[in-house]
């Protein structure tokens, strides 16, 4: 059932403090069954995990993710609001799986896409503007097809975002808030760094063999 109502939405966000997106998910799943989509939403932890989200998370660890043959290793802190919950199992685990996900992951710049800043939108605009596919159409259309295409991109930047690597059914975002319904705590992904072996790194390629060449001649 797809065809969910603004209505229907709003109305299960009110009884369960749950975000849009999670709320018509909900919705979708149970066949707009307002009841099952309030279970659903707490099977999930979502709905006890937004209520806390305005909560402050400062206490939380650093986790670090090495890639098999080390070529590839990630740092990420994510906070919570107690140093009792840091260290237990579920959040630990959630640190690890986030910074796999972050290795996995090399088009990913920012935890949100909120984060992202207003001229790296407008360069992605100013590249899809430019498209060939889009010449001759009438400008209000073609902003239309461009927001979209942008979103679409911002969205590729953004770690809360991508399908999670274990259970593609989960955004980022979605394991997250499940795992603080869980430990009923706020738990926040604050940032990353991804180190890739070599990266910036300018290689002068050696022609050995006139190099060879050169000093059997002397």
């Amino acid at each position: 059932m797809s065809d969910i109502s603004a209505k229907l939405v709003k109305e299960l966000r009110d009884k369960t403090s749950a975000g849009m997106m999670d709320c018509k998910k909900a919705l979708v799943e149970t066949g707009g069954d307002m009841t099952k989509a309030t279970e659903w939403l707490r099977q999930k932890g979502i709905a006890s995990a937004e209520k806390k989200s305005g909560r402050v998370a400062a206490e939380g660890a650093i986790g670090s993710y090495i890639h098999t043959g080390a070529r590839v290793g990630v740092l990420l802190e994510l906070n919570c609001e107690t140093d009792f919950v840091a260290r237990g199992d579920l959040f630990q685990g959630l640190l690890r799986d986030v910074a796999m996900q972050v290795a996995a992951c090399p088009n990913v710049e920012y935890v949100n896409t909120d984060e992202i800043p207003e001229e790296v939108v407008q360069k992605e605009k100013n590249i899809e503007m430019g498209r060939d596919d889009l010449s001759g159409k009438p400008d209000e259309i073609k902003e239309k097809i461009v927001q979209g295409r942008i979103g679409k991109r911002l969205k590729e930047l953004a770690l809360m975002e991508q399908p999670f690597i274990r259970d593609s059914s989960l955004t980022v975002a979605e394991l997250v808030k499940q795992v603080a319904g869980q430990i009923g705590e706020n738990v926040k992904v604050r940032r990353f760094t991804r180190f890739t072996l070599g990266e910036g790194i300018e290689v002068e390629s050696t022609d050995f063999a006139s190099e060879v060449a050169s000093i059997s001649g002397g």
